[in-house]
């Protein structure tokens, strides 16, 4: 099977997708296998809460939509276009993915599928649906990754790579677990957001999709700021009121009420607009409903700061730091975009 056949059925699979939005549900009649897929689809999403509370409609149909985004013949040409491929012997790789956020083991997934080797999945527990659901799809666009596809359920056996989404204390399990094979373990990271007080009120909005989107629940979301010593509060928190709404959920407002209520406890002093907490804390990793701050008196000692901790940082959201993320890009990234940074498709190719 080649490169161009696996390219195609993600496409199509990309096809598929883009008919999928929160505003509708709008069946095209040039995408393939729609009449075997399009209404269990529509099911699916409006199960999934069911199968994870944090899993909404509206945070699924953001998930589904960025894919549909991601998989165009363009994208896939431009990310896949420097590796060689011609040298890839087919491997099974297996993937222990996370399920913090809908869809989130996808790019794993895709990027061993594409690269020609074989997909072992051990999907979590929080999120057993969707990617089986879009492997079937491919299925029938491409019989030929039947034989590329597999998920279970019990334990991994008979595999030759592993690619593992885990937290630090699994990840220590999984370094140990898979000290003989070739593998890329990812731990817990989180993201941050470099403020100079000079941010457009556009720019804050945008921010809060940085924090907000999925509930604060992955990586990519903002769960620290950094701001100049003296920073005034109240923009942020004028620009945070068009998210006031998330606090309807009641998972994410039971995080609320317990984590306000254990800060202090504690007699931390907190900053609070009825749905976010912010805390003066050096650590990265906030709870849901909560973000961390930090001052700073001039940006080379952030910069310096945000270098030294690296391994802790999934990305930097900023106007005023070099390589930085855009305001309310962190959950729209780009196929070539990697994890941790660690470049998937090169350590799948050298295998």
């Amino acid at each position: 099977m080649t490169l161009e056949h696996r390219k195609s059925a993600f496409i199509n699979l990309g096809k598929f997708l883009s008919q999928f939005k929160s505003a509708g549900n709008d069946a095209s009649a040039d995408v393939k296998q729609n009449e075997l897929f399009f209404n269990d689809f529509v099911q699916l999403i409006k199960l999934s809460q069911s199968h994870n509370g944090w899993y909404t409609s509206e945070q699924v149909y953001f998930a589904i939509d960025s894919w549909a985004n991601a998989l165009t013949e363009a994208n896939l040409d431009k990310w896949l276009r420097t590796y060689d491929f011609d040298q890839v012997r087919p491997k099974t790789v297996a993937l222990i993915l996370a399920g913090n956020i809908p869809l989130v083991g996808f790019h794993d997934f895709l990027s061993v599928v594409i690269s020609g080797h074989k997909a072992l999945v051990k999907t979590s527990s929080n999120d057993q649906h969707l990617l089986p659901f879009l492997a079937k799809y491919l299925v029938a666009i491409e019989p030929d990754l039947a034989e590329a596809i597999t998920f279970t359920k019990g334990q991994l056996t008979s595999f030759d790579a592993v690619i593992a989404t885990g937290s630090n204390n699994t990840a220590r399990y999984f370094e140990y677990y898979f000290r003989d094979k070739p593998a890329v373990i990812r731990k817990n990271r989180n993201s941050a957001a470099v403020l100079t007080g000079n941010e457009s009120e556009a720019e804050l909005k945008a921010l809060g999709e940085d924090i907000f989107r999925y509930f604060g629940l992955g990586c990519r979301n903002v769960s620290k700021l950094f701001v100049p010593t003296g920073y005034n509060f109240d923009s942020f928190f004028n620009a945070m009121f068009r998210y006031k709404d998330v606090i309807e959920y009641e998972k994410y407002a039971n995080n609320y009420d317990y984590n306000k209520a254990v800060f202090l406890m504690s007699n931390f002093k907190l900053l609070d607009n009825g749905f976010l907490t912010l805390k003066e804390d050096p650590s990265y990793a906030s709870p849901i409903s909560s973000v961390f701050y930090e001052y700073y008196d001039d940006l080379s000692s952030v910069a310096s700061k945000l270098q030294a901790d690296a391994e802790q940082i999934q990305c930097v959201v900023s106007n005023a730091i070099d390589n930085a993320t855009p305001f309310g890009q962190t959950q729209k990234p780009e196929l070539w975009d990697y994890a941790d940074n660690v470049d998937t498709i090169e350590f799948l190719v050298n295998l």
